[in-house]
């Protein structure tokens, strides 16, 4: 496997991650797609593509769906050893 295409492997695990993640938090504090979305001031839609992993959402909807949640950042990336790379399939 080449550099580009395991940078790239590691960039689509990482977005499923956070996606997940996401999701994961929003139905854990009982909001419904449209709830969040409305605390974000974004579409509910653009919500459930990021949900889903299909959109590339910019930091700043990152940061707002993050203040939204009551979570920092660093709490939707996956976590990883010294020796791991970000986003490593042991996630």
């Amino acid at each position: 496997m080449d550099v580009s295409s395991d940078i790239q492997r590691r960039i689509t695990l990482t977005i499923s991650h956070v996606s997940l993640k996401i999701r994961a938090l929003r139905i854990e504090r009982g909001l419904t797609v449209q709830e969040l979305a409305d605390r974000c001031g974004i579409e509910r839609s653009n919500l459930s593509r990021i949900e889903a992993g299909r959109t590339n959402m910019t930091l700043r909807t990152l940061c707002t769906i993050c203040f939204a949640l009551k979570v920092e950042i660093i709490d939707l990336l996956p976590v990883c050893t010294q020796n791991e790379s970000p986003a490593s399939e042991s996630d």
